[in-house]
Protein backbone atom coordinates (compact mmCIF):
# COMPACT_ATOMS: atom_id res chain seq x y z
CA UNK A 1 0.00 0.00 0.00
CA UNK A 2 1.42 3.42 -0.79
CA UNK A 3 0.37 6.17 1.57
CA UNK A 4 0.54 10.22 0.30
CA UNK A 5 0.17 13.19 2.13
CA UNK A 6 0.00 16.26 -0.03
CA UNK A 7 0.01 19.58 2.08
CA UNK A 8 -0.81 22.89 0.43
CA UNK A 9 -2.55 25.91 2.42
CA UNK A 10 -4.79 26.71 -0.49
CA UNK A 11 -6.39 23.66 0.09
CA UNK A 12 -10.01 24.40 1.90
CA UNK A 13 -10.12 21.38 3.57
CA UNK A 14 -9.12 18.01 3.99
CA UNK A 15 -10.01 14.92 1.63
CA UNK A 16 -9.12 11.93 1.36
CA UNK A 17 -8.97 9.85 -1.74
CA UNK A 18 -8.14 5.99 -1.75
CA UNK A 19 -7.42 4.30 -4.81
CA UNK A 20 -7.73 0.64 -5.42
CA UNK A 21 -8.79 -1.72 -8.02
CA UNK A 22 -10.88 -3.61 -5.67
CA UNK A 23 -11.65 -2.64 -1.71
CA UNK A 24 -10.87 -5.34 0.49
CA UNK A 25 -11.34 -6.01 4.12
CA UNK A 26 -8.46 -3.77 5.34
CA UNK A 27 -9.28 -0.83 2.81
CA UNK A 28 -13.20 -0.86 4.14
CA UNK A 29 -11.81 -1.07 7.51
CA UNK A 30 -9.36 2.17 7.09
CA UNK A 31 -12.46 3.94 5.47
CA UNK A 32 -14.52 2.96 8.48
CA UNK A 33 -12.19 3.90 11.06
CA UNK A 34 -11.86 7.42 9.33
CA UNK A 35 -15.76 7.79 9.23
CA UNK A 36 -15.62 7.48 12.98
CA UNK A 37 -14.05 10.98 13.35
CA UNK A 38 -16.74 12.60 11.17
CA UNK A 39 -19.23 11.16 13.87
CA UNK A 40 -20.25 8.50 10.88
CA UNK A 41 -19.94 4.97 10.69
CA UNK A 42 -20.21 2.68 7.39
CA UNK A 43 -22.99 0.01 7.68
CA UNK A 44 -23.70 -2.76 5.23
CA UNK A 45 -26.91 -3.08 4.51
CA UNK A 46 -28.19 -5.91 1.67
CA UNK A 47 -24.99 -5.17 -0.24
CA UNK A 48 -25.05 -1.00 0.24
CA UNK A 49 -22.49 0.41 2.26
CA UNK A 50 -24.38 3.23 4.01
CA UNK A 51 -23.53 6.40 6.38
CA UNK A 52 -25.07 6.08 9.60
CA UNK A 53 -24.58 9.23 12.16
CA UNK A 54 -23.80 7.47 15.52
CA UNK A 55 -26.16 9.15 17.55
CA UNK A 56 -28.55 6.84 15.55
CA UNK A 57 -27.02 3.77 16.93
CA UNK A 58 -28.57 1.93 20.09
CA UNK A 59 -26.26 -0.75 20.56
CA UNK A 60 -23.62 -2.88 19.02
CA UNK A 61 -22.87 -6.25 19.23
CA UNK A 62 -20.87 -9.03 17.39
CA UNK A 63 -21.73 -12.91 16.55
CA UNK A 64 -19.86 -15.33 14.71
CA UNK A 65 -16.64 -12.76 14.47
CA UNK A 66 -18.93 -10.32 12.59
CA UNK A 67 -19.79 -7.05 14.03
CA UNK A 68 -23.47 -5.29 13.40
CA UNK A 69 -24.74 -2.05 14.37
CA UNK A 70 -28.41 -1.64 15.82
CA UNK A 71 -30.00 1.24 15.18
CA UNK A 72 -33.77 1.93 15.02
CA UNK A 73 -34.72 0.82 11.95
CA UNK A 74 -32.11 -1.59 11.13
CA UNK A 75 -28.92 -4.17 11.44
CA UNK A 76 -26.17 -2.95 9.73
CA UNK A 77 -22.95 -4.76 9.57
CA UNK A 78 -19.18 -3.34 10.24
CA UNK A 79 -16.26 -4.15 8.47
CA UNK A 80 -15.08 -2.75 12.13
CA UNK A 81 -14.40 -5.44 15.56
CA UNK A 82 -15.66 -4.58 18.52
CA UNK A 83 -12.77 -3.20 20.34
CA UNK A 84 -12.09 -1.02 17.29
CA UNK A 85 -15.58 0.44 17.62
CA UNK A 86 -15.40 0.29 21.54
CA UNK A 87 -11.57 2.90 21.61
CA UNK A 88 -12.92 5.09 19.08
CA UNK A 89 -16.83 5.89 20.64
CA UNK A 90 -16.05 5.78 24.19
CA UNK A 91 -15.89 9.68 24.42
CA UNK A 92 -19.28 9.85 22.81
CA UNK A 93 -21.09 7.83 25.78
CA UNK A 94 -20.84 4.13 24.04
CA UNK A 95 -19.99 1.73 27.05
CA UNK A 96 -19.42 -1.89 26.96
CA UNK A 97 -22.21 -4.24 28.27
CA UNK A 98 -20.55 -7.60 27.91
CA UNK A 99 -17.79 -9.24 26.18
CA UNK A 100 -19.81 -9.00 22.95
CA UNK A 101 -22.22 -5.70 23.65
CA UNK A 102 -21.78 -1.87 23.46
CA UNK A 103 -24.32 -0.16 24.25
CA UNK A 104 -25.27 3.75 23.20
CA UNK A 105 -25.76 5.35 26.76
CA UNK A 106 -27.05 8.45 25.53
CA UNK A 107 -30.15 5.98 23.51
CA UNK A 108 -30.73 4.40 26.72
CA UNK A 109 -34.32 4.76 28.52
CA UNK A 110 -34.35 2.63 31.95
CA UNK A 111 -31.65 0.12 33.63
CA UNK A 112 -33.12 -2.24 36.40
CA UNK A 113 -31.11 -4.53 38.21
CA UNK A 114 -31.72 -8.20 37.71
CA UNK A 115 -30.35 -11.22 39.66
CA UNK A 116 -26.78 -12.10 39.94
CA UNK A 117 -25.07 -8.67 39.83
CA UNK A 118 -26.70 -8.17 36.08
CA UNK A 119 -28.49 -5.06 34.68
CA UNK A 120 -31.09 -5.01 32.47
CA UNK A 121 -31.03 -1.69 30.31
CA UNK A 122 -34.33 -0.30 28.02
CA UNK A 123 -33.48 1.56 24.55
CA UNK A 124 -35.28 4.49 23.74
CA UNK A 125 -37.27 2.14 21.17
CA UNK A 126 -37.86 -0.55 23.82
CA UNK A 127 -35.23 -3.19 22.98
CA UNK A 128 -33.74 -4.80 25.36
CA UNK A 129 -30.04 -5.21 26.39
CA UNK A 130 -28.55 -6.87 29.30
CA UNK A 131 -25.15 -6.11 30.82
CA UNK A 132 -22.96 -8.27 32.24
CA UNK A 133 -21.89 -8.09 36.34
CA UNK A 134 -18.11 -7.63 35.07
CA UNK A 135 -19.68 -4.41 33.44
CA UNK A 136 -22.31 -3.55 35.32
CA UNK A 137 -20.00 -1.05 37.28
CA UNK A 138 -19.02 0.92 34.99
CA UNK A 139 -22.96 1.58 34.39
CA UNK A 140 -23.73 2.37 36.99
CA UNK A 141 -20.31 4.81 37.66
CA UNK A 142 -21.78 6.64 34.44
CA UNK A 143 -25.20 6.69 35.76
CA UNK A 144 -23.66 8.36 39.06
CA UNK A 145 -21.76 10.79 36.94
CA UNK A 146 -24.64 11.70 35.08
CA UNK A 147 -26.48 12.52 38.51
CA UNK A 148 -23.71 14.18 39.63
CA UNK A 149 -23.97 16.62 37.11
CA UNK A 150 -27.74 17.15 37.43
CA UNK A 151 -26.92 18.73 40.68
CA UNK A 152 -24.14 21.11 39.53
Amino acid sequence: MKITLNQDPSFSETEVIINCPQPDEDILRLVAMLRIHQKKLVGILDGERRLLDVKDILYIDTADKRTFLYTGKAVYESALRLYELEDSLRELDFLRAGRSVIVNFRRIQAIRPELGGRLLVTMDNGEQVYVSRQYAGDMKEKLRELERSILR
